[in-house]
C-alpha cells in the first residue's frame, strides 16, 4: 500500500493538470529505507509529448546525486497519461528500474466517467505490474 499525505497527492495532481496536454513526470523522495514519501520533485518532461515522458538525463543525474547527499531514495516515481487510463503502458513497464518505488500514474483524461483524473499506484518488478491501494492521510 502507498500511504501519501494529502499535500503530496495534491501537488502531483496539480503538476499533471498544469502540464496537460503533455505528460507530467517527477519523483517524491524520502529517507532511505523508510518507504515514506516526503519531498516533491517535479521534473521536466524532456520529450514534451502528450503520449510519452522522459526525464532529462542531466536533471536525473543531478537529482540522484542530491538524493544521495540527503540520504534519500525515490519512493514515488510519477507521471501522467493525458488520453488513456492511469495504467502502465509497455513503455512504462520497460522503463521501471526502481524495484522499491511506487509507480504513480495520474490520468488527466476522463476515461471512466468518474471525473477528469484518476490517481493509481503500482509496483513494477521484473515486468510484473501489481496495483496497490492508495491511502491519503493528513500527515504521517
Amino acid at each position: 500500500m502507498l500511504t501519501i499525505t494529502q499535500a503530496l497527492y495534491d501537488q502531483i495532481v496539480a503538476h499533471a493538470r498544469e502540464d496537460h496536454p503533455d505528460e507530467a513526470c517527477g519523483v517524491v523522495a524520502g529517507p532511505v529505507d523508510a518507504g515514506r514519501p516526503e519531498r516533491f520533485i517535479p521534473m521536466l518532461n524532456a520529450a514534451r509529448s502528450p503520449t510519452f515522458y522522459e526525464f532529462d538525463s542531466q536533471d536525473l543525474l543531478k537529482l540522484y546525486r542530491e538524493m544521495d547527499d540527503r540520504d534519500e531514495e525515490p519512493v514515488i516515481i510519477y507521471h501522467s497519461h493525458t488520453a488513456t487510463e492511469a495504467y502502465p503502458s509497455r513503455t512504462d513497464i520497460g522503463y521501471a528500474n526502481e524495484p522499491g518505488a511506487h509507480y504513480v500514474l495520474v490520468s488527466t483524461a476522463d476515461t471512466d466517467g468518474l471525473g477528469e483524473f484518476q490517481f493509481r499506484s503500482f509496483r513494477i518488478l521484473d515486468g510484473e505490474v501489481t496495483e496497490e491501494e492508495v491511502k491519503v492521510v493528513r500527515a504521517y
